[in-house]
């Protein structure tokens, strides 16, 4: 055993690191680093590669021969450079000590699927990464491995060992079905707020509110496009007597049972009311479902925390699944379900054998059984549930410090400049499009029938979104499917500009359906495309909060214009209420008669209009307007700064994502 290390720089800071001499012969090459680091290269004479290991914590010893390192309290960091003047490889492997906070930050709404093995979540990330600290074995698995090797890229984890596809869930430990089982019930309750707040609640609305007033509604999704800014706080701050992270499930699950039984004995008049006056109701409407999504947002920070430690270590990406499943099972239940069973036409058609001018569910009745749902998981979670207990504590100033650090870098800078504006193209078309179809007579029965036949399509063809994104360039590939959204959004405002006199037509609700799929299938394109750029460009170091701090932008892209826009298509809109050629004998109760014309381009102003015995023309629609200025943006940002900044983007080395220090 020979060491190996200049004994005079190497004592002052770590203990020593030997290697043992059975094995491939090496030669010495010791060198001194800044910091007070020591780094270690040698070539091994049967490959002829040169490593150089650099060595920033306590490492025991490296065995040559069975390929395996022993230390203790670690973290590995791999990442490669080319030595253009040998024409070979330069290998360096970092080991550097990251707290949790840093490997653990949860994500935004958006990405939040792992399409394939080659690309992958943010969750799946911060579960691959915290669980490199501290876990001897895992770096020994990883060492022994015959496809062990130092060329992946960075944030496809070279530093941990590929979690196995091989195992069933039937094949489980037992213990690891029952958690399973519970992370899968704690992401479905979080997808039951949601599937309503950006699904069912704005179709529900419009029979109340504006577009611009909608527009207002659609600040209550934020939560999930900003909580990279308090998730440090949920990692940091808890109580031991109850546990890390129920400490936050637990109150703001109960808090959240309570706001929906609130919600669900007054959404029906809260609903009117945000209409009335103008739509001056809409603000006090929205701050209610505002704080319920926040404290959503704030239980997936805290359940995507326990996932790393609920399941067994080599079964642990069984955790992204749990929340895939949950997530898009509570979504779907409360945006398509819900939307069918709430239409009164699906339910006096299917479901009854009286016609009535309801549907088998309403939006009071669905909040209210799930507030109670809510109480009784976390009664349920308390007493039956048990969480491992630690005394680790992270260090709230040290992740944001990190935070700020990379958007200091001007790579980051620019990326975070094309997501702002990316999505300005199609935004008229994925805010209004499916609300102006509702406005033009388009049934919510055939809507909840789109949506539900565009589900399989979506999950079928994100898997070849996901091969194609593993295949060629990923900023190529989204810069392809940019392309295809903007045709998709031109292509939505026709299918609306179509829309039979007569009411909707099988011919018509084909058409729709293939455009919802056509849309659809573009957007998970550009989704999973970019998702693969950020896993590559991410420093495993830092790759939690790096990979979230990018999807927090990339989401918050697709959310703020969204605002504006609603609000264009009332402002662009030029209606106006004609009255009757003769009085109305009879009119709606509380309704006034149209005696003299006057703007209805508002919700609010047309329903008057309409109940008055009025015509509302319209003389020019706001939605196409906008739709089309939409385009116009797009099209001029993608060929004139965004491509080829992307492509530049895409032809970086790795080390210019990297932070310095």
């Amino acid at each position: 055993m020979s060491s190996i290390f200049p004994e005079s720089s190497f004592h002052r800071n770590t203990p020593s690191l030997s290697l043992t001499s059975p094995g491939p012969q090496i030669e010495e090459f010791p060198h001194e680093t800044s910091a007070g680091s020591t780094e270690l290269q040698f070539i091994p004479t049967s490959s002829g590669s040169r490593h150089k290991l650099s060595h920033r914590s306590s490492v025991s010893s490296v065995d040559l021969e069975s390929g395996t390192f022993t230390h203790q309290r670690s973290a590995y960091h791999s990442d490669e450079d080319e030595d253009e003047a040998q024409g070979s490889t330069l290998f360096s492997l970092r080991m550097k000590r990251t707290t949790r906070s840093q490997a653990r930050v949860a994500s935004g709404e958006d990405e939040k699927t792992e399409h394939n093995g080659n690309m992958v979540s943010p969750l799946e990330h911060r579960r691959r990464y915290s669980a490199a600290d501290g876990t001897a074995s895992q770096t020994a698995q990883l060492m022994s491995m015959r496809s062990f090797s130092l060329d992946e890229e960075p944030g496809m984890p070279g530093g941990l060992p590929k979690p196995s596809t091989g195992t069933g869930f039937f094949e489980l430990p037992r213990q690891d079905r029952r958690n399973f089982l519970v992370l899968v019930l704690l992401y479905f309750l979080q997808g039951i707020p949601m599937g309503l707040a950006s699904g069912s609640v704005p179709f529900l609305l419009k029979n109340y509110l504006s577009f611009g007033q909608i527009g207002v509604f659609s600040l209550a999704s934020y939560p999930y496009s900003l909580k990279l800014l308090w998730s440090p706080i949920v990692d940091a701050v808890w109580s031991p007597r109850i546990g890390r992270r129920k400490s936050w499930i637990l109150p703001v699950q109960l808090v959240s049972g309570v706001g929906m039984l609130y919600l669900g004995g007054r959404v029906q008049e809260m609903m009117k009311e945000a209409g009335a006056n103008g739509g001056e109701g809409v603000w006090n409407f929205t701050v209610w479902w505002f704080m319920l999504v926040f404290t959503c947002a704030t239980q997936d920070i805290a359940v995507d925390g326990w996932a790393l430690t609920l399941l067994s270590q080599k079964n642990i990406s069984y955790a992204s699944t749990a929340q895939t499943v949950g997530l898009t099972g509570g979504q779907f239940l409360s945006h398509t379900v819900f939307l069918a069973f709430n239409s009164k036409d699906f339910a006096n058609t299917w479901l009854r054998k009286t016609p009535l001018n309801e549907g088998a569910l309403t939006l009071g009745g669905y909040l209210t059984f799930w507030g109670w749902m809510y109480l009784l998981v976390t009664a349920g979670l308390a007493v039956l549930k048990r969480e491992e207990k630690t005394k680790e504590r992270d260090g709230i100033k040290e992740v944001y410090q990190v935070m700020w650090g990379i958007l200091k870098l001007k790579n980051i800078q620019m990326i975070v400049i094309i997501h702002l504006i990316a999505k300005i193209g199609f935004q008229a078309n994925d805010a209004v499009t499916n609300l102006k179809l509702l406005d033009k007579g388009f049934s919510q029965e055939d809507m909840a029938l789109t949506v539900l036949i565009d589900f399989p399509f979506e999950l079928g063809l994100g898997y070849y979104a996901g091969k194609w994104s593993s295949t060629y360039p990923p900023l190529q590939l989204w810069s392809w499917a940019f392309i295809g959204r903007l045709i998709a959004a031109a292509f939505a405002q026709f299918t609306v500009s179509i829309f039979p006199v007569g009411g909707t037509t099988s011919w018509y609700l084909v058409t729709v359906i293939f455009e919802h799929v056509f849309s659809t299938f573009m957007s998970t394109v550009m989704f999973v495309a970019i998702s693969a750029f950020h896993a590559k460009i991410a420093d495993p170091v830092i790759g939690g909060t790096y990979m979230t701090l990018l999807a927090t932008v990339s989401n918050l892209g697709g959310t703020f214009p969204r605002y504006f826009v609603l609000k264009a298509v009332d402002a662009f809109t030029v209606a106006t209420c004609n009255p009757p050629a003769s009085p109305l004998q009879e009119l709606k109760p509380g309704a006034t008669a149209v005696t003299s014309p006057f703007s209805c381009a508002l919700e609010a102003d047309k329903r008057r209009c309409v109940d008055g015995g009025g015509t509302c023309d319209i003389s020019r629609d706001g939605y196409y307007f906008v739709n089309v200025v939409c385009i116009i943006i797009g099209v001029v940002t993608f060929w004139s700064f965004i491509k080829p900044q992307a492509m530049k983007l895409q032809s970086l080395p790795l080390r210019a994502w990297r932070l310095e220090n």
